[in-house]
């Protein structure tokens, strides 16, 4: 007999608010510092200073045994996301927040269709339906034709994509290592990639700047520690419709502290394609339950 673990839906939700507070916590601390220092070499010292967090890992990094294959995908991964934050840091110091915010809810769709074109997953019509109104909401955003789209938008749809990418390949990779060891390697091979592109527009940063940075390291790493808290103490269905309340905070805190314009079409395209990953994120909850219902000969074992 299976022991399962007892849901807590609203730990869950206090785990998510948690979650969204430190995201937002990083996009305000690198909105602040971005007019002192180049975009990529903000991405180099954060993951850099972060790297004090991989300690407890070091264990597990000497027991892996590897294969080439496997190295090969954690390279993969490093470089996409390597070239994925050093796009999310150039979008952050140039367009809002809650544009960054509203267009970061796309990753999870590319996800959707990654394990589709690369891992045979099967989409039915209503998934597809779901991936096709993400992308309008996208469009409501960007509204090309009826606003200029900045450079900075192109780089955050470019961050999504890449993102996307780089989880779609954890998703291999927690099947066959230690979750501390996809998390250490990827914090590892992102610094490495940085590394060069940070020397070419290097700035000396100041006491103050390399103090903020830490914090944006440790609010990283703090959001996805209680993400995985949430995780575990109840569904994706209860705990993603929570994620929306990054859109708010972001929306509140361009307007009152970086005196950033509210702009109606970017919350209308952001719920769109939160609506798009909720339904998905649903729809795959409802896959794995009635995968794993057992048949009735299997009962019987």
């Amino acid at each position: 007999m299976v022991t399962r673990t007892p849901q807590r839906p609203l730990a869950g939700i206090f785990w998510m608010l948690v979650t969204g507070f430190c995201f937002i916590a990083v996009t305000a601390l690198v909105k602040f510092i971005g007019p002192r220092m180049p975009p990529v070499e903000m991405a180099f010292l954060r993951y850099l200073l972060g790297l004090v967090f991989l300690l407890p890992a070091i264990g597990a990094l000497r027991q892996a045994q590897l294969t080439a294959r496997q190295w090969k995908l954690f390279t993969l991964r490093g470089v996409m996301h390597g070239f994925g934050v050093m796009l999310w840091f150039y979008a952050m110091v140039r367009i809002p927040i809650a544009d960054v915010t509203a267009m970061n809810y796309l990753a999870p769709v590319y996800v959707t269709i990654g394990a589709a074109l690369f891992l045979g997953e099967k989409l039915a019509f209503r998934r597809i339906a779901a991936v096709v109104a993400a992308l309008i909401g996208a469009l409501i955003i960007l509204r090309p034709g009826f606003r200029e789209v900045s450079s900075g938008h192109l780089a955050m749809l470019g961050a999504a994509v890449v993102f996307g990418g780089s989880y779609l390949t954890a998703k291999v990779m927690a099947d066959e290592v230690k979750p501390a060891v996809v998390v250490a390697m990827l914090s590892i091979f992102v610094t490495i990639v940085l590394a060069p592109f940070a020397l070419m527009e290097w700035v000396t940063p100041t006491a103050m700047d390399l103090v903020l940075l830490f914090c944006v390291a440790c609010f990283a790493v703090g959001g996805h520690y209680t993400m995985t808290l949430a995780f575990a103490a109840a569904p994706l269905t209860v705990t993603q419709p929570v994620t929306f309340t990054q859109l708010v905070w972001a929306v509140l805190l361009g307007y009152v502290v970086f005196d950033e314009a509210v702009d109606i079409w970017v919350v209308l395209g952001g719920l769109v394609i939160l609506g798009s990953v909720i339904f998905i994120t649903w729809r795959e909850a409802a896959v794995k339950r009635q995968g794993t219902t057992p048949v009735v000969n299997a009962t019987k074992v």
